[in-house]
């Protein structure tokens, strides 16, 4: 899957840096298991674990072509969002 990111025009870097994010873990929420969901004017929203044990929410949008898609930003999950989402996964093993 051909990923790309929003670069902020004031520093030239992808947005997600200034989340503390980077391009890897983003790929591994995006291609991973975790909730996919629709979010604000077609985008949608991934939610997910890394293999280092974070949880991120990406936002993106889908490209044209298939196999891409346009991340926008992507941040750590925490507090009562962290908890519902792990509450979620843990009835959907169930």
């Amino acid at each position: 899957m051909e990923i790309r990111f929003y670069n902020d025009p004031s520093t030239g870097v992808p947005h997600i840096y200034e989340h503390g994010v980077d391009e890897d873990e983003d790929s591994e929420v995006l291609l991973g298991p975790g909730e996919d969901l629709p979010a604000k004017r077609n985008s949608r929203m991934k939610i997910g674990q890394t293999g280092s044990g974070r949880y991120l929410q990406v936002i993106y949008v889908p490209d044209e072509s298939p196999e891409s898609v346009f991340v926008i930003t992507a941040y750590e999950l925490q507090g009562k969002s962290k908890t519902a989402y792990r509450r979620r996964q843990r009835r959907k093993s169930r």
